[in-house]
């Protein structure tokens, strides 16, 4: 596969990433501009965020956790040479289930069908961690 192929999906992911923090930016100059809240309330405490607030900073925190895990593995398969056609489209099955997530996360969605989503992305990436050990440890040569 090409570095483009099995780089586009990681762009996707990271341009996620970034569209939840510059989000979670204006909910907050909002929430503070309109004296929903007051700084001093919040400095220490981020549960005195609005809902909004809180739900945007939720989704930006998940859009760091688990991904860590995605990038390194992509950084790995990329330096190995072990991405393929079948990982390409378990990167795009990952990504497609993180926006999903984060969609459902930002609307304040059911909690259900969040973490249905969730679940796929951690599943695929099971799978991809999975089928990637398996090439290292049993490649020949």
């Amino acid at each position: 596969m090409s570095v483009q192929a099995i780089l586009l999906p990681v762009f996707v992911l990271v341009i996620l990433t970034f569209v939840l923090l510059f989000m979670l930016a204006g909910s907050r100059r909002r929430a503070l501009s309109h004296g929903e809240v007051r700084e001093r309330d919040v400095t220490l405490n981020p549960d005195n965020w609005p809902d909004d607030a809180r739900r945007l900073n939720n989704a930006y925190g998940n859009a760091l956790a688990m991904p860590a895990l995605f990038y390194a593995l992509v950084i790995l398969a990329l330096i190995t040479r072990k991405a393929d056609l079948l990982f390409v489209v378990l990167e795009w099955v990952y990504v497609v289930a993180r926006i999903i997530q984060a969609a459902i996360h930002v609307r304040g969605g059911r909690m259900l069908a969040r973490g249905a989503a969730f679940g796929v992305s951690v599943f695929v990436l099971i799978i991809m961690w999975g089928i990637f050990a398996v090439r290292i440890l049993f490649a020949a040569g």
